[in-house]
């Protein structure tokens, strides 16, 4: 992390001649909960060390900014006065996006300078978009002095997704990255926002993700479709049983007595949330009490239900989990993030972990002639400034 730092504070003096402030932005992993924060159901994911380093600071003219990707090798340049959508899935509008939404609430920004860069795995299900969001949030916040509280900048982040970039997320990627602890994850309630660290002890295990390093076209959309399809069920167990506002207030027993109305898709969509929301309280519990055995068997629930039920697996993921869940030494695993891509989550027993490692890679890659990344997680804090003194 240090060079990285070295390398967007020497890009920001080199352009722009001036010290900045600089914003570290976690990513985010999900132990358990997925697709259920549009829901308004449960989840518990944890801020993690793989980040969006981000260095900002004041233009020479109050209407001009300055953007400075270093990932992507690309700078762009726009007036606060005259801004517009790029066209395509870029980037650019994530942070335009942030920009608009801080503008609808009548705060005013002036002309910046952003460099910024970092190493969460694009496309892995570890939240870099949440993290860019929330980092020009909050360094904006900052910047241009306008004390906006943390709750704010997250509904902010989320709200800059759904509308300038198309995606209607649920809260849990924002409020993990601004929310996080190191050491713990969230078991956080996407319907009130409250919320509670829950101590992860690492003393037997680790937490390796499996990069399948395949993002399969369908994400963005079909993640609006399990939305849309969520919201049809909702309607029709809301036709019979009015007091359910959403699907974590809906029982497996109200569930079936609609069943008859329901196209079987709708169904099994249904009874995936219904399902995955009991098991996040189930995790939390193992947990809590060290029931490895348990964690076993809800992470391989899981895994079964995003596979059959949600539909949002495919089959390089599919090996990835099957092989680790087979695997002696390993807790538990399965598909983590939006789908159709991106990482397992593995909890590993240490002594076992470079093992396990080499083995998946090479029976992955023997299946698939693809490359799998491991990636090591350490649990950490959120969004926040970084001093100068720790760059060095």
């Amino acid at each position: 992390m240090a060079v990285q730092w070295h390398t967007i504070a020497n890009r920001y003096v080199a352009e722009f001649g001036a010290e900045p402030i600089f914003v570290r932005a976690p990513g985010r992993i999900n132990l358990i909960g997925e697709h259920t924060d549009y829901n308004d159901g449960f989840v518990m994911p944890a801020a993690v060390n793989q980040s969006i380093l981000f260095a900002i600071g004041p233009s020479s003219n109050d209407d001009e900014c300055t953007l400075i990707s270093l990932d992507y090798d690309s700078v762009y340049k726009f007036r606060l006065s005259d801004l517009k959508r790029v066209s395509g899935n870029t980037w650019q509008n994530y942070i335009l996006g942030v920009i608009v939404e801080i503008q609808k609430t009548g705060r005013k920004l002036s002309g910046f300078n952003f460099v910024f860069g970092g190493d969460i795995p694009k496309g892995a299900g570890m939240s870099s978009s949440a993290a860019l969001e929330c980092g020009c949030c909050f360094a904006l916040s900052e910047l241009n002095h306008l004390q906006m509280n943390t709750l704010e900048m997250i509904k902010l982040s989320q709200m800059a997704e759904h509308n300038y970039v198309g995606v209607k997320c649920g809260i849990m990627d924002q409020f993990a990255s601004m929310m996080g602890k190191r050491g713990s994850a969230l078991l956080l309630d996407c319907k009130s926002m409250e919320f509670n660290y829950v101590p992860v002890p690492q003393e037997d295990f680790s937490i390796v993700l499996c990069n399948s390093n395949v993002e399969h076209n369908l994400a963005n959309s079909e993640y609006n479709v399990r939305r849309s399809q969520c919201e049809e069920g909702l309607a029709l167990i809301q036709a019979e049983f009015n007091e359910i506002k959403s699907l974590r207030d809906a029982t497996h027993g109200q569930l079936i007595k609609v069943k008859y109305k329901m196209d079987p898709t709708i169904y099994s969509r249904c009874k995936y949330v219904i399902d995955e929301n009991k098991r996040v309280h189930d995790f939390a519990d193992a947990l809590d009490n060290g029931d490895l055995d348990k964690m076993r068997n809800i992470l391989r629930q899981a895994q079964h239900g995003m596979k059959l039920e949600y539909e949002i697996t495919c089959p390089e993921i599919d090996f990835m989990a099957d092989f680790a869940n087979s695997y002696t030494g390993v807790i538990g695993s399965r598909m983590m993030g939006g789908g159709f891509g991106g990482c397992t989550i593995n909890l590993v027993h240490k002594n076992v972990i470079a093992e396990f490692i080499n083995d998946v890679q090479a029976s992955y890659y023997d299946r698939f002639k693809i490359a799998a990344t491991p990636i090591r997680i350490e649990l950490e804090n959120g969004v926040s400034l970084i001093s100068k003194e720790i760059i060095g």
